[in-house]
């Protein structure tokens, strides 16, 4: 597009809300299930080592939660101010859900976080550890009723249209719509992925920093160790997943791929420049019939190209690189955790070159989880709600200058907060590894004495 009319600025205005707000629920969501083993092999133990890794993270947590909430109110402005034929349409189906969402599970992880971070010495261990478990609990359902709104959004069931307006017939139809369980399970292994390599990559950061502590050990053990059982079923999960796209929304599926017309025995490209204006691929490097045997499960098997979807079809250039960054990063994730997991096992520690290179992919998770929500998103358009809704018809007459401006202003305030979180999680980091690097040193200078 030339220019940026006020739909496409709205649309980059949602996306930038949505990247940054993902960010947060996405490592909140598995963590509080972290942080609750860490408390269940304290208990079982009685080593306070694990405590001790039990109260760093549930700092992490924290900040994690505060800015989560912040950023997903912000976000929700933006259903009236940009798009308010969204709820006009749809507010039947939408306002329940995320009405059920703010009752069900932010009060739940807002009420007993308090306990958490603060209740240990006020409370009984098992008062301790239940408030541990029902803020981990309360982040699940959380993402539970979100990923229900969504995936209908991408795959409309139990509903009727009256008069202009989404009804619904069968709620259990509309919560477990066609693609909820398997983006579910995908979104909750996501989030899995995310936080073993942050709490990894950060333990790695503290390891090299000199700070040996049982509890780091502990939390870097942990941390590969659920990175290398989650991503083979995350593959698996994403596998079937895919079946489902191609079942239930098939242009999305053929601009994943880069098909352009519908064949037979179609290649996996593992290369290519997507050409909208000749409908081809420029540079394409592919294995022949492995897209057909992936997602058909046989070498021949037909794929709907995009030319059955003439003018209603998602941009593909957008949606095949998403796609490619995502599986890259989920290939190095697989390698560098189970790499980890074979030297932790053969020599009882991680060398320093992997050690660093887990340092580098601290935050891998999180870009795996954008490229795969932009794969989700942009894979929907030109529909907001897939059948029903258009996203142009959604969209709000603000005027195009006043949707640039706040665009501005949040891509300056978010990148502003990224920077701070990222800096304040390496500062706790250094903070909690210095009274361990001074005493080493001073046992180093007795040693030399």
């Amino acid at each position: 597009m030339d220019t940026l009319d006020p739909v496409t600025l709205a649309r980059i205005q949602f996306a930038a809300n949505i990247t940054f707000h993902i960010l947060f629920p996405t490592i909140s969501i598995a963590m509080g299930w972290v942080l609750l083993f860490f408390k269940t092999r304290f208990n079982a133990t009685g080593d306070e080592s694990w405590m001790d890794a039990y109260g760093f993270w549930v700092k992490v947590f924290a900040l994690t939660f505060a800015l989560g909430v912040v950023s997903g109110i912000t976000m929700s402005f933006q259903f009236g101010t940009n798009w308010p034929g969204y709820m006009q349409k749809v507010g039947n189906v939408a306002g329940p859900l995320l009405a059920y969402e703010v009752l069900t599970a932010f009060f739940l992880e807002a009420t007993f976080l308090g306990i958490m971070l603060f209740g240990r010495s006020r409370v009984s261990n098992r008062a301790h550890t239940i408030a541990t478990f029902l803020v981990a609990f309360g982040t699940t359902v959380s993402a539970f009723w979100i990923i229900a709104l969504n995936s209908w959004m991408q795959t409309p069931a139990g509903v009727e249209v009256i008069n202009g307006k989404v009804h619904v017939l069968n709620w259990l139809a509309v919560i477990f719509n066609p693609s909820m369980p398997y983006r579910l399970t995908h979104m909750l292994i996501a989030s899995g992925l995310t936080v073993a390599f942050l709490v990894a990559g950060v333990s790695a950061y503290r390891w090299l920093r000199g700070d040996r502590a049982a509890s780091v050990r502990h939390a870097l053990k942990t941390g590969v160790t659920l990175a290398a059982v989650l991503i083979p079923l995350q593959i698996f999960v994403g596998d079937m997943h895919g079946l489902n796209t191609f079942r239930h929304q098939p242009a999305k599926l053929a601009a994943m791929e880069g098909i352009w017309h519908t064949e037979r025995g179609a290649p996996l490209l593992l290369f290519a420049l997507p050409d909208e204006a000749t409908q081809s691929n420029r540079f394409a490097i592919g294995i022949p019939k492995l897209a057909s045997l992936i997602i058909t499960h046989q070498p021949d098997g037909e794929i709907r190209g995009l030319n059955e979807f003439a003018g209603a079809h998602p941009p593909v250039a957008k949606v095949f690189w998403s796609f490619r960054a995502m599986v890259g990063v989920g290939m190095l994730m697989l390698a560098a955790s189970w790499l980890a997991v074979w030297q932790w096992r053969r020599r009882g520690e991680l060398s320093p070159w992997l050690l660093r290179g887990l340092v580098a992919m601290t935050f891998s998770g999180w870009l795996a989880t954008v490229a795969g929500w932009y794969v989700t998103e942009i894979g929907r358009q030109p529909w907001l709600v897939s059948g029903i809704l258009k996203t142009a018809d959604a969209a709000s007459g603000v005027p195009a200058g006043m949707i640039l401006s706040t665009l501005l202003m949040y891509l300056v305030l978010y990148v502003l907060l990224l920077a701070s979180y990222v800096s304040v999680v390496f500062y706790l980091a250094r903070k909690a590894g210095q009274p361990a690097v001074a005493g080493l040193a001073a046992n180093v200078a007795g040693a030399k004495a």
